[in-house]
């Protein structure tokens, strides 16, 4: 027989993921035994070449066999292809328009061995038309399926998948925190805070020998991949939109925040954060001034130690003897406080009767001391299980964090201090929902208005706690000499050194 009288065959294969592929007898090898089976039920036909191409899109050409048979068609080896279903070769009109130009160009005639029809009849080229815009119509609304389906489990806070975070590991289509991976996140966040430069993040994990989750060095593109991944406050952001997430975050929303202001502006550094629990929050009760962090390094026995202050501001100005209440020992203080809102949140008696002596202010006029504001009268009651509740949120809370992350959830809890050696007066947010209290949502930290950073995170922003910011202010003398002051909405309680 004459090369005329015998027809070469090009069989081509197509699955479009990896899954299907993979599989022992996948569907490629099924699509090629059917084709195979037709092509020996016809009269002068052989097979010429097997092209497969199996994990790929038929939304696009990029495919290695498919290229491999249009070079073959090109040097006039191939007389008809052969697929399984129009599909298989390719779902886009537009492609296939172009496809059957080059094989109407080089002779070459193609056959859907399911759908029955060949392109070498106006018939066929008709029904050729109408399957493949019908497979077009197909794959634009499983997609659209698709999207609906990950638009609505992102709704629901669970991850549709793509590259796993670094942090984080899968478990039943869920993200689940590692721990060891964890605790590197926030490495490189703090250290990110403290020097506001990805190349010292690089050089740290790289003097600590601490290697990403193949074993090798941590790239610069990673870390800062890292430092705008929203995923790690425990949020999701799937197109464009943001949406909360089912999994635990590793860091808090103020964290990071904070990172992304510092990517977007030069501000100062904030290593305070990470020494001083009540950073910007004290004020000295005697000059009126504002308590800064400071410290001071001091030798002893050949090695250095650093003790961490708070002083107040006055006599930076004026002098050392302007003040007489100069600075007081960090630790002592906030130690202090902490064991002390520990004791009252225990001692529900003393809530009682602070609560009935603050809600029964509300209700009368200036009588022993008392002396309610006019907008605070129109303010719901205080609740004992409320106070209660916010006092052990935030020592729980402050239990379970550390670093920059400890000392910026005391500014979502407490709004100020004001001390003297003999007195020390504390201010705290108070909300009927606790919710206010956990979740921030990229607003602004009212510890960073106090110091002096009302645009820091947008001046324009509202603050994270309830709109109804009334005061009531109570000042009582007890019979031990003790001045207490509470405020509505949030309580302010004094306590002796």
């Amino acid at each position: 027989m004459t090369k005329a009288q015998i027809k070469q065959c090009a069989i081509y294969t197509r699955v479009s993921t990896d899954m299907q592929a993979e599989k022992e007898f996948s569907s490629c090898e099924s699509q090629e035994t059917k084709i195979r089976d037709f092509i020996k039920s016809q009269n002068n036909w052989q097979v010429f070449k097997v092209y497969s191409d199996a994990g790929y899109t038929g939304a696009n050409t990029n495919r290695p066999a498919l290229q491999e048979l249009l070079e073959d068609i090109k040097q006039n080896k191939v007389d008809i292809i052969l697929a399984y279903k129009i599909d298989r070769l390719t779902r886009s009109p537009k492609d296939f328009y172009q496809l059957i130009e080059i094989l109407d160009r080089y002779g070459t005639d193609f056959i859907s061995i399911t759908e029955r029809f060949d392109t070498s009849t106006p018939a066929g080229r008709l029904l050729r038309n109408i399957m493949l815009t019908f497979a077009q119509f197909e794959r634009e609304l499983v997609s659209e399926r698709v999207k609906d389906k990950l638009l609505e489990r992102a709704k629901k806070g669970m991850w549709n998948g793509g590259h796993l975070p670094f942090g984080y590991e899968r478990k039943n289509k869920r993200l689940v925190i590692n721990k060891k991976e964890a605790e590197i996140v926030r490495l490189i966040y703090e250290t990110y805070l403290e020097t506001r430069y990805i190349e010292r993040i690089y050089n740290l994990l790289k003097e600590k020998n601490i290697k990403n989750r193949q074993g090798k060095t941590f790239s610069k593109q990673l870390i800062a991949l890292i430092l705008r991944n929203i995923t790690y406050t425990g949020r999701i952001n799937y197109a464009g939109q943001i949406y909360q997430g089912l999994h635990q975050p590793i860091i808090s929303e103020e964290l990071f925040e904070l990172a992304q202001q510092a990517h977007r502006r030069r501000i100062r550094k904030f290593r305070i954060y990470k020494y001083f629990l009540l950073g910007g929050l004290i004020r000295c009760k005697e000059c009126g001034y504002t308590m800064s962090a400071c410290f001071t390094n001091k030798h002893r026995n050949g090695k250095l130690k650093r003790y961490y202050y708070y002083r107040c501001t006055c006599i930076n100005k004026k002098g050392w003897r302007a003040c007489p209440t100069k600075e007081v020992s960090a630790e002592k203080i906030e130690n202090y406080i902490l064991e002390n809102l520990e004791r009252i949140s225990l001692d529900r008696n003393y809530v009682e009767n602070l609560i009935f002596k603050l809600n029964y202010s509300l209700n009368t006029t200036r009588r022993d001391g008392i002396e309610p504001s006019q907008v605070c009268s129109k303010f719901t009651k205080f609740s004992v299980e409320t106070i209660v509740s916010i006092l052990k949120s935030f020592l729980l809370f402050l239990s379970q964090r550390r670093g920059v992350e400890r000392n910026l959830l005391a500014k979502r809890f407490l709004k100020g201090i004001l001390y003297s050696p003999e007195t020390i007066k504390i201010t705290l947010f108070y909300s009927e929902n606790l919710k206010d209290f956990q979740v921030s949502q990229a607003k602004e930290s009212p510890a960073l208005r106090k110091q002096g950073r009302a645009n820091f995170l947008g001046a324009d922003k509202e603050t994270p706690f309830p709109p109804q910011q009334k005061e009531f202010v109570s000042n009582t003398t007890s019979g031990h000499g003790r001045s207490r002051t509470y405020h509505l909405f949030f309580i302010r309680e004094t306590f002796y050194r």
